[in-house]
């Protein structure tokens, strides 16, 4: 009793947890910080880990299409554009795969709480968001060591994460409620993702694709969300088409995934 009048006074003693937006905010930002610590204190290399597959990721194909087979695909230096694409690719493979298991996970807290249960998909987008930003010092020590030239267009940079965290928010409330119901939808989700990550100029740029293809690349909304990210250092991969249509489709997605997550809700809580 003592331990919930504390608690109660502690939130009433702070006005910017009496709105229900800060409210949630707050929870929000709570339960990701736990998910962060729990996550590095269980790793001996902890943060490390963050960045390490990424970067064997680039080392593998840096050394694939620049050592083995000159393919002239991307542009130089050829690290950096493939870091520029592989760490927010991390992010939002990241985060939609491991939004399959955001109820399952902790179903006993997502029944026994009242919070709003899209924090519970929402806390899994912010924490690998989290390691994606601190994932950009190491970003920045490559384009450094190799010589890669900035653009204004760096200030874009920003934008990009915002599409992004709209996209990726909005898909994984759609996967989260239906693989409570169609548990085989976790491993497709993995097959679907792999085949994004060949279908999106992250090995490439789109202005690499033949020119029959280029309008339809536009259609997958993470081709002008990398072009975004790349504009800072290749300004010939923006593509204000592109990132119109990523918007767009962004919104679009988070608008369905809002709609699919409350009218599964109340049957996600009774299955779990």
């Amino acid at each position: 009793m003592i331990g919930e009048a504390t608690a109660t006074t502690r939130a009433d003693a702070h006005p910017l947890l009496r709105t229900p937006w800060l409210r949630y905010r707050h929870s929000l930002w709570l339960l990701t910080t736990r998910d962060l610590k729990v996550r590095y204190s269980t790793s001996a290399l902890g943060y490390v880990w963050s960045i390490l597959d990424p970067l064997v990721m680039a080392g593998i194909y840096w050394f694939v299409f620049t050592q083995v087979f000159d393919r002239g695909a991307g542009q130089k230096p050829y690290i950096v554009f493939l870091l520029i694409a592989l760490l927010p690719w991390m992010w939002f493979n990241g985060a939609v795969g491991d939004s399959t298991r955001a109820f399952l996970k902790d179903a006993k807290l997502v029944r026994s709480t009242k919070i709003p249960r899209t924090i519970w998909v929402n806390r899994i987008v912010l924490s690998k968001g989290i390691e994606f930003v601190l994932a950009l010092p190491v970003l920045a020590l490559f384009a450094i060591v190799f010589g890669a030239s900035v653009s204004w267009e760096l200030a874009l940079f920003p934008l990009a994460i915002v599409i992004q965290a709209v996209l990726t928010a909005g898909i994984s409330l759609i996967v989260a409620p239906l693989v409570v119901f169609f548990r085989d939808l976790e491993r497709a989700v993995k097959l679907v993702l792999r085949f994004v990550f060949y279908a999106s100029p992250i090995i490439y740029g789109t202005s690499d694709l033949p020119e029959s293809l280029q309008f339809w690349a536009a259609f997958n909304p993470l081709s002008g969300i990398f072009g975004l990210y790349r504009a800072g250092f290749f300004p010939d991969e923006l593509n204000w088409f592109d990132v119109g249509v990523s918007a767009a489709m962004s919104v679009a997605f988070l608008v369905i995934g809002v709609l699919v997550f409350r009218r599964c809700e109340r049957a996600v809580l009774k299955e779990i």
